[in-house]
């Protein structure tokens, strides 16, 4: 039987892989469960020559098996957010002309209607499980492997593909940074729809030959009854998941709060991301954990590109510097290279690490890359150093609780309701979500609009970490000479 040519995770070992609940799995019966499932998703084909299968699952043994499955037998793998709402999952299969869709009986009432719709077969993973593995193909470095979705500045998120070498380029980059071992053990509750959980998490873990305890969603109690008995050495999630724990603390005994506390000192590693780590909330942490947070810097199209050392010191409100085998330069805005520290400008990529494309979309792709470098669209400056990042260049992305969300997305479901005229959604700091999404809004002569009622209309049309956190109802937006929404009067009003 052949292999793929990089080792996502270790094979023939005894070691704990993963932990899902009550039970536990090793090397040795992850690998053999995969090749079953890769063997069942080839059939009669000897190769899924980038076939576009996609799964709705959470974290779980099964997420897993689809995962490495669909790589192993020449697929193209599609993770989708399973709190998307269904017009969304009809965007995401349509353009990745997805075939075939993988998911927990839990979810299959859900996606049946869309799927046929589609003409896309749904499918559990026990579905699929040859009794035995077969031959399974070989499978270059170069070949498309992975298709993530992200909200950029146009209506409808991109798919970007990233091939095995780039997730090899990505993964072995963080292994060294970050010091991985087959030691560590780490909790795994993240979005897996989301580079930050596949990647920084689960593929190093798996990588390393580590142990990844896995999550359908961020339990609090049961996590820290786990920290407390000492289980994990490496904690990785987003600034509002340090943020809820420390609002946990205001809800329990001192005593209590200083065993788990105690049980986060003890790690030797605790990393924020996905979205800018607030001073404030950097500083309560290391004051009540001893926990010097690193924060790092990464996006779909690059995996992470640079990031606070390991060794070293952790500089609060910065997110390092570039890793190793990614270049990084600041561009102005006539495209020429900065030099001098303390002067802002455009972050652009280059690596292994960088994505291959925008699926089925070239002029987007084109647009993304000027001579060889990726174009992040986030500003930043360097002092002494480390990388400080400013904010977006576009001022229709929001970070908002580790997801970067289209405020023109938005926008558009707001714009379907019968009462609202006009809509403009921005980001405004919070300590709890990064930035909040807030709506402003006009609405019809005679009528009214009550926050309540918005949110539960827009239940089932956006994702729940879409819906704003807040409205203001305006009797028109500010516009500049060409129509255009002037967003940053906007926030003046507030």
């Amino acid at each position: 039987m052949s292999e793929i040519p990089f080792p996502y995770l270790q094979n023939g070992s005894d070691r704990v892989a993963l932990v899902e609940g009550h039970n536990s799995y090793n090397y040795s019966e992850v690998n053999s469960r995969i090749n079953r499932f890769a063997t069942g998703l080839l059939g009669d084909q000897e190769d899924l020559q980038e076939e576009r299968i996609a799964f709705f699952m959470p974290a779980s043994l099964d997420y897993v098996t689809t995962m490495h499955g669909v790589w192993r037998a020449g697929g193209i793998a599609v993770p989708l957010n399973v709190a998307s709402a269904v017009s969304e999952l009809d965007h995401y299969l349509t353009c990745a002309s997805v075939t075939r869709m993988i998911a927990n009986a839990e979810y299959q009432d859900l996606l049946r209607e869309l799927c046929d719709s589609l003409n896309i077969q749904l499918l559990s993973v026990e579905d699929l499980l040859a009794e035995e593995a077969g031959r399974l193909p070989e499978i270059a470095a170069e070949r498309r492997a992975m298709m993530l979705f992200t909200s950029g500045t146009t209506n409808k998120p991109k798919g970007v593909v990233s091939t095995h070498k780039t997730i090899r380029a990505q993964i072995t980059t963080l292994i060294d940074a970050w010091a991985w071992t087959e030691e560590d053990v780490i909790p795994l509750f993240l979005p897996l729809h989301h580079i930050h959980g596949i990647i920084n998490i689960l593929s190093c873990g798996l990588w390393a030959g580590a142990t990844v305890h896995l999550f359908a969603k961020f339990d609090i109690p049961k996590i820290c009854a786990q920290i407390v008995a000492g289980t994990y050495n490496v904690f990785m999630a987003v600034p509002t998941i340090y943020v809820k724990l420390i609002q946990y603390f205001d809800t329990i005994d001192p005593a209590e709060i200083q065993t788990i506390c105690d049980g986060f000192k003890d790690m030797r590693l605790n990393i924020s991301g996905s979205a800018a780590c607030p001073v404030k909330l950097f500083n309560q942490w290391k004051d009540l954990t001893g926990q010097v947070l690193l924060e790092r810097y990464g996006m779909t199209e690059i995996g992470m590109g640079i990031s606070n050392p390991y060794d070293g010191e952790k500089r609060a409100g910065a997110v390092g510097q570039p890793l190793p085998g990614v270049e990084c330069q600041l561009f102005d805005e006539d495209d020429t290279p900065i030099t001098e520290e303390a002067i802002a400008g455009e972050i652009r990529i280059k690596g292994d690490n960088v994505f291959l494309e925008y699926w089925d979309n070239e002029a987007a792709t084109r647009e993304s890359f000027k001579d060889g470098w990726f174009c992040t669209g986030d500003v930043a400056v360097v002092e002494d150093g480390y990388y400080r990042i400013m904010g977006r260049s576009s001022v229709d992305i929001i970070k908002s609780g580790g997801y970067k969300l289209s405020a023109l997305e938005i926008e558009g479901v707001l714009l379907t309701h019968d009462d609202i005229t006009e809509a403009a959604v921005i980001g405004v700091e919070d300590d709890t979500w990064g930035e909040a999404v807030t709506a402003f809004v006009g609405i019809k002569d005679g009528s009214t609009l009550e926050y309540d009622a918005l949110k539960d209309w827009c239940d089932g049309r956006m994702s729940s970490y879409k819906i704003p956190k807040s409205i203001i109802i305006v009797e028109s937006l500010p516009r500049n000479a060409m129509g255009k929404v002037t967003k940053p009067a906007l926030k003046e009003m507030l």
